[in-house]
Parts: structure tokens; C-alpha cells; sequence
């Protein structure tokens, strides 16, 4: 039998280097062996699965997630991934409240924040609470335009963007813009193809954590709306992982460049973003621990 490096597989598998090891020091990959510092790895081999599931035995996440919501229930899963995920997600846009500040917001309705602190951060952290919400209502319904022009419509209204003519609060943008200095799909052609990459995606027969983060990778590139992109992109991640039930991906501030890499890379390199979403899940699978909710 002929055996390949780490390296060669994570070629032929699309992924990084990193998850070839990873599969192979846990045990995934039959036939897989150290020799010296080089995992060889038989030519044969199939990927293993890499999806970290929520199990609850008899409830899932989102219904523990919808429970608490309705309950308002003050310490939870519900409040942890409230706070952690739109401190986050706002950070890696520039928002400069802490995370304390957010936790109070959420948790007192009211602000407790410096003088120089921006009522546009406020408005917007307090406009991704209700997204959260929104996905959570709608986590089980299919991904649709509609779904996704109305995250936008929430996150951005009333802030400082929504003031301006140009701007599209909940709708497609007029103006090109750039992401990571490259330019994005002209305005003109952004609701055709978001209905071609929303027909392909729903289309799947079965979704893996892979198709939900290149469906983000892909939202991404075509950078729909004038801004709020990001965080819509990753409230639309959220929304997927809870409707098949998966680990969610909260990709935290200090991970920003890596995430920006991986969705730069991603035609060279897919693992590299990947594997910065899956540590991403491994962050949520600690928060899991802490509430004793069960993951496979």
C-alpha cells in the first residue's frame, strides 16, 4: 500500500495541513501512523466527518436557546451567546464597546459607557440583540433574500448609515465597495447572484459545516449591502448551524485576521478558514461545558 505526507492529503482533501494531524492524532484516519514527525497516511483514506453536533438527548440547542428566550431567562446559554456573540461580531467591525458594556446593555437595558463612547456602537449592539432573536425565531425556515434583507433592515436601522440617501437600509447597495482591498460583485449583478448562491445552497441534500461556511465565504465575496456585511454574514451562519444542528461558530475579535486570511485564501487554501470556523466551534463547545449541553 502506498502512503501519502500530511502535507500531499491535505492537498487532496482541501483542507489544512493543521486538520490532517488533527485527524490523525485523534484517531480518524485508519492505517495512519507516525513516522519520525511525518504522519503517513494510506493513499486510500476518506476525510473523516468533522461536524460537532449539538445533542441534548431530548431537546436541542435552539430549544433550549427558544426556552430561555421566552423566559428571559437571566444567566443561560441563551444570555451567554447573546453577549459574547455580538460583543464579537461588532469588534471585528470596529465597534469599541467592551464587552462588559455590552453584557450590561443587554442584561439592564441601559447604557453604561464613557463619554466617548459612539451612539452608533450602542445602536448596533442593541440591533444585533434583536437579530439574535430573529434567527432564533427563524432558525428551522429556509434561507431566503427576504430572511437576509430583513437582518440587514434591523442591524443598521437608525444608525448613523441609515441617515444617508445613498444608503440601503435592509436592501441591496448602490455603490461598489471593497472587502480586504478587493472589490466585490458590481451592485447591478448582486441580486442575481445571490439568487444563484441561495438556489445552489438550498439545493443540498444534506449540509455540512463545509457548505455553511462557504455559503459565508461566497456571501462574502459578493458583499450584498453597503456595510453590515460581516456580522449579517455571520448571523446567517448562526441561523444554519442551529437549523442543522451543529456547534455554533462565534468567531471571536482576536481571531479577525485569521478570519480575514481564510476568506481571502480561500481559493488556495480552504482549511485555512475552516479551520479558523471550527475554532471558532471549539470556543462554543467550552461555553456548551459550562451549561453541561452534550456535543458529538
Amino acid at each position: 500500500m502506498n502512503y501519502y505526507t500530511s502535507k500531499d492529503i491535505s492537498i487532496k482533501w482541501g483542507v489544512s495541513e493543521r486538520s490532517v494531524r488533527d485527524y490523525c492524532i485523534k484517531g480518524r484516519v485508519p492505517g495512519a501512523y507516525l513516522d519520525g514527525k511525518i504522519w503517513k497516511i494510506p493513499e486510500n483514506s476518506k476525510k473523516p466527518e468533522r461536524q460537532a453536533r449539538v445533542s441534548l438527548k431530548n431537546r436541542t440547542l435552539l430549544e433550549v436557546l427558544r426556552e430561555e428566550k421566552e423566559n428571559k431567562t437571566s444567566g443561560g446559554i441563551y444570555h451567554s451567546l447573546q453577549i459574547d456573540m455580538t460583543y464579537n461580531s461588532n469588534h471585528i467591525e470596529g465597534s469599541k464597546l467592551t464587552h462588559d458594556e455590552t453584557r450590561y446593555i443587554f442584561e439592564t437595558q441601559t447604557i453604561s459607557a464613557s463619554a466617548t463612547t459612539k451612539v452608533n456602537d450602542i445602536i448596533e449592539t442593541v440591533n444585533h440583540f434583536k437579530c439574535i432573536d430573529i434567527v432564533i425565531d427563524l432558525a428551522k425556515a429556509k434561507l431566503t433574500e427576504s430572511m437576509i434583507k430583513q437582518l440587514h433592515y434591523v442591524l443598521k436601522a437608525n444608525t448613523m448609515d441609515s441617515r444617508n440617501k445613498w444608503f440601503r437600509v435592509g436592501d441591496y447597495k448602490t455603490l461598489p465597495n471593497q472587502v480586504g482591498g478587493n472589490f466585490t460583485t458590481d451592485p447591478k449583478n448582486v441580486k442575481q447572484e445571490m439568487q444563484k448562491l441561495l438556489n445552489e445552497y438550498n439545493s443540498k441534500n444534506n449540509i455540512a459545516i463545509e457548505d455553511i461556511i462557504e455559503f459565508h465565504k461566497e456571501f462574502e465575496r459578493i458583499h450584498p449591502f453597503q456595510d453590515g456585511n460581516g456580522r449579517v454574514g455571520r448571523l446567517i451562519m448562526l441561523k444554519e448551524c442551529l437549523k442543522y444542528g451543529y456547534v455554533p461558530i462565534v468567531i471571536l475579535d482576536e481571531l479577525k485576521n485569521f478570519y480575514y486570511n481564510g476568506l481571502q485564501q480561500w481559493d488556495t487554501e480552504r482549511g485555512y478558514l475552516i479551520d479558523t470556523c471550527l475554532y471558532g466551534q471549539d470556543i462554543m463547545k467550552k461555553v456548551l461545558d459550562k451549561y453541561n449541553i452534550n456535543y458529538w
